[in-house]
């Protein structure tokens, strides 16, 4: 998965679904493109005809590939904002949150994640440190929620394996196969939580 849990709400649109301004169509189609092929991929001609603009419409909202991802960046740092705070607020806890959207949703959370890491695999260090700054945001709430740092990153790869499974080995997965395991799984992992550090540490 992407170097940061997928935590993504529900309530996204999905992609594709943004019917706003020619540069947030811009922006949508860049982020498409990275989360369905690559940065190499993303050419300046290929995002504007994806997202049905000019080239030289293109280049009067986004001078370069960089301001391209400058942009994407800026986008992911609000949904960033937005999912911790859903986190905080979030009726049965900020793990149960974590947890159930770290199963992965056609949502526009998701495909901004997969953008970021796309960039981050391109060598882009705005985006590696855009990732691990969302990871360590994550661990920080978590943290406060079950008042252990081992608990809390225990947590965070356990986020991380249900979105690798159902990400990626979708075809293969026999670890969570309905939203049964998934509800057992999360009530496990709040039993676990509210008991502490495990014994022997």
């Amino acid at each position: 998965m992407p170097p940061a849990a997928a935590s993504t709400p529900a309530s996204s649109p999905a992609p594709g679904a943004a019917q706003g301004s020619a540069r947030d169509r811009v922006l949508d189609a860049y982020e498409e493109l990275l989360a369905e092929q690559s940065e190499r991929a993303a050419t300046l001609d290929a995002v504007a005809a994806r997202a049905g603009v000019s080239k030289g419409g293109l280049l009067y909202h986004f001078a370069s590939k960089e301001a391209l991802a400058s942009g994407v960046l800026d986008r992911f740092a609000d949904l960033i904002e937005d999912d911790i705070r859903r986190m905080r607020e979030a009726e049965d806890g900020p793990v149960d949150y974590f947890l159930r959207t770290s199963i992965p949703t056609d949502s526009r959370f998701e495909r901004a994640i997969v953008a970021i890491a796309r960039l981050a695999q391109a060598a882009d260090p705005r985006a590696r440190d855009a990732l691990a700054s969302a990871q360590r945001r994550w661990l920080e709430v978590l943290q406060e929620a079950v008042g252990d740092p081992l608990v809390a990153r225990t947590i965070m790869l356990i986020g991380d394996g249900m979105y690798y499974n159902t990400a990626l080995l979708p075809a293969a997965n026999n670890v969570l196969r309905d939203e049964t395991d998934i509800d057992d799984l999360v009530a496990l992992i709040r039993r676990f939580a509210e008991g502490g550090r495990p014994s022997g540490r």
